[in-house]
């Protein structure tokens, strides 16, 4: 499966951005989504995860009431709403595509499927 993430950009702390992931070439539901980040100089770490249907969700504890996690698996399309951003928010952000067994994957080796990343920047 393909995955095309846009969306990123430059934003104010305290206000909010919408990321989008655009799938292709197999059958998007047959796939839990994920979103993850790197900073600068930090390792690539888990966001928020939805599994294929969109019933269950998982987010890391930074995010968790700030940001949310959607998907239309008629568009082949998952989200992430993000708001009351923070400067630590800034980070490169991906998305990815997990065929496993976990509902809600939240480890890399977890996801088969990477998408090239969108850069969010946030400014105190």
């Amino acid at each position: 499966v393909q995955l095309q993430a846009f969306g990123g950009g430059l934003v104010q702390a305290g206000g909010s951005l919408r990321l989008s992931c655009a799938a292709s070439g197999r059958t998007f539901s047959n796939y839990a989504m994920g979103w993850f980040r790197q900073a600068p100089g930090n390792e690539r770490e888990f966001v928020a995860g939805i599994s294929r249907r969109g019933y269950m969700t998982g987010y890391v504890d930074s995010v968790e009431g700030r940001f949310t996690i959607s998907r239309d698996n008629a568009k082949n399309t998952v989200y992430l709403e993000m708001n009351i951003l923070k400067p630590e928010d800034t980070a490169v952000y991906y998305c990815a595509a997990g065929a496993g067994a976990v509902v809600v994957p939240r480890l890399n080796r977890e996801y088969d499927y990477w998408g090239q990343g969108t850069l969010v920047t946030v400014s105190s």
